[in-house]
């Protein structure tokens, strides 16, 4: 029975959720379109996320249709009038969001798409890239999206078949000699060379998979598998150590499921949250995460020194200044 790795984190945001769901749900149908039509099973799941909202578009809704599939000429069935590129454009409508995947598997059956076939199924890049310059999107990010789904979300294990397949006659077994591979060098210096995205559409793609939230007044998003304080960093273009100053998150490292606040937090606590309780165990660094207030001013306020990490005993801690 196949297995999908997905996403583990102890706080997952509400986005994370809704994808993770989404996936156990349709994986089995993008794997029996790869098995069908030579699509990438990856390929499938990523564009029916991104096209659906995890199946929560409008279109996905009304019309089960998970992948924007436009009417044409060809189209017999019944419609639904859905502004696009256009007004009142005209997608088509299934009875079942299952048709719409086997419609989206005969779409790029189509001549426009026949170069997306010399690519072999598990370069889900080459997919995305190909799928893009074949004209399937008009949005310049499209490919990068579907990579950056189908990567965070461990994606491009769907569909793999690890059992050999042994042909009639064929011996049991066969002894494979080793050799020295033949080093071979291109004409082309960059032959894979693709131009690199923009800071804006770093910050896009890190958006695309972090939902923000906000905790006394300030923006934050929680981190997830492979994150780090310095990929996180470079994706919003600020300096690393920026960032962890707004976190005080000097010489710490990010965990999955710690908030990451993507802005300064407040010097305090609202005017309506003087004082909280705190438990034994908590971490002065994971109330003031928490809370979104300032390590240091919370340390300040309440006479405790720096070196303060963890509390003992259960108290009562000020998040502003009592006259």
């Amino acid at each position: 029975m196949f297995v999908l790795v997905l996403l583990a984190a102890g706080s997952v945001v509400a986005q994370n959720a809704k994808y993770l769901q989404y996936i156990e749900q349709w994986k089995q149908t993008a794997i029996d379109q790869q098995k069908d039509y030579g699509i990438p099973a990856s390929i499938t799941m990523a564009q029916g996320l991104l096209e659906s909202g995890a199946g929560s578009s409008e279109l996905a809704v009304n019309a089960n249709n998970h992948f924007g599939i436009k009417c044409a000429e060809d189209w017999l069935g019944d419609v639904y009038r859905y502004d696009d590129d256009a007004k009142a454009e005209c997608f088509r409508v299934y009875t079942d969001a299952s048709e719409s995947y086997r419609d989206h598997s005969l779409f790029l059956q189509r001549t426009r798409y026949k170069t997306l076939y010399e690519i072999p199924i598990s370069d889900y890049a080459g997919w995305a890239h190909r799928l893009k310059e074949c004209g399937y999107a008009t949005d310049p990010m499209y490919a990068h999206k579907l990579i950056k789904i189908i990567e965070d979300y461990g994606l491009a294990q769907l569909g793999q078949d690890t059992t050999a397949v042994v042909a009639q006659g064929a011996p049991k077994a066969v002894m494979v000699v080793a050799t020295a591979p033949i080093a071979t060098f291109s004409a082309d210096p960059e032959p894979e060379y693709r131009e690199p995205l923009t800071a804006a559409q770093e910050k896009e793609l890190l958006f695309l998979t972090h939902a923000t939230h906000k905790q006394n007044g300030s923006k934050y998003i929680v981190a997830v598998e492979g994150d780090s304080y310095a990929n996180i960093a470079f994706r919003m273009d600020i300096p690393e150590r920026k960032l962890r100053e707004w976190n005080d998150a000097l010489g710490r490292d990010l965990k999955v499921g710690d908030r990451v606040y993507i802005s300064a937090k407040s010097a305090y606590g609202p005017k309506d949250k003087v004082a909280i309780w705190v438990s034994p165990g908590e971490s002065a660094w994971q109330v003031a995460q928490k809370e979104g207030v300032q390590l240091n001013k919370m340390l300040d306020i309440n006479g405790l020194s720096k070196e303060v990490r963890t509390f003992r005993t259960r108290q009562q801690i000020l998040l502003r200044p009592v006259k």
